[in-house]
């Protein structure tokens, strides 16, 4: 009887969600959403657990948002996994985090692979550990070829270290007649970002509460809806991300202009 009930309230969840879905999906979905997943730590604080094992519940979530955005439609998913100033954090938690890209691609990619999702990068490679490198490589060469949602880690990333990078190489192509500094406009400039290949976000969302960017895409989040919450986010659920869907569908976005 038990196990009977159980399995009748999962396939009311399943249906429920379906049906959420399929709502959300008669208006128009936002193409690129980039999530600040803030809270791990905090979440493990509350229940006297070691920081990490609020990363590993964190890393659970990832999979579960990243198979929703995928039935949702989103055709770019970016995460900020790791920051160019999370280096400052115990050590202990550093190589965690930085083994944290081996376990969730070991386990699953499969997964990824059978649902059409191209894994991909942005950030500075050459600070990372081997290993870490060596299993976001190995991802992303293998979902080449996948052409449904890109799952997006912004891993040892940082915006203004971007941006300067990205002026230095604005100044060396100026210089060596590559590019006229007179047609350099905010398109040619962002074609010198790390997300050059990618449609600035329309939707940013934060969980645990902080309301700030943190370093985190300065530049392509200058007209993006953004979307906090306070739940931490190993708590962050299939319909919080719908709810954050929903409300993106009920703004009215005027890019500086009037409707």
């Amino acid at each position: 009887m038990f196990n009977k009930f159980r399995l009748g309230k999962k396939q009311e969840h399943s249906s429920t969600l379906r049906d959420k879905i399929e709502e959300l999906k008669k208006q128009p979905i936002p193409e690129h959403v980039a999530i600040i997943m803030d809270g791990n730590g905090r979440w493990a604080k509350k229940r006297a657990l070691p920081r990490v094992a609020g990363h590993h519940e964190g890393m659970k979530v990832v999979r579960k948002t990243t198979m929703l955005a995928n039935k949702l439609g989103i055709k770019a998913l970016t995460l900020y996994a790791f920051s160019t100033e999370n280096w400052k954090r115990p050590k202990n938690e550093v190589e965690y985090i930085m083994r944290l890209p081996e376990e969730f691609l070991g386990t699953f990619l499969p997964e990824l692979v059978e649902n059409n999702v191209q894994v991909k990068m942005i950030g500075y490679k050459n600070q990372l550990p081997v290993h870490t490198l060596h299993a976001i490589e190995k991802a992303i060469e293998e979902t080449k070829e996948n052409n449904g949602l890109v799952l997006n880690f912004a891993l040892n990333y940082g915006s203004r270290a971007e941006i300067i990078d990205a002026v230095k190489q604005v100044l060396n192509d100026s210089k060596n007649g590559i590019l006229n500094e007179t047609d350099l406009n905010e398109d040619i400039f962002s074609s010198y970002l790390m997300t050059s290949e990618f449609k600035d976000p329309d939707l940013l969302i934060r969980t645990s509460g902080e309301i700030r960017l943190s370093n985190f895409m300065l530049w392509q989040l200058a007209y993006s809806e953004f979307w906090f919450t306070d739940v931490l986010w190993p708590d962050f659920s299939e319909n919080h991300l719908l709810e954050a869907i929903e409300v993106f569908q009920k703004r009215q976005r005027r890019f500086g202009g009037i409707l």
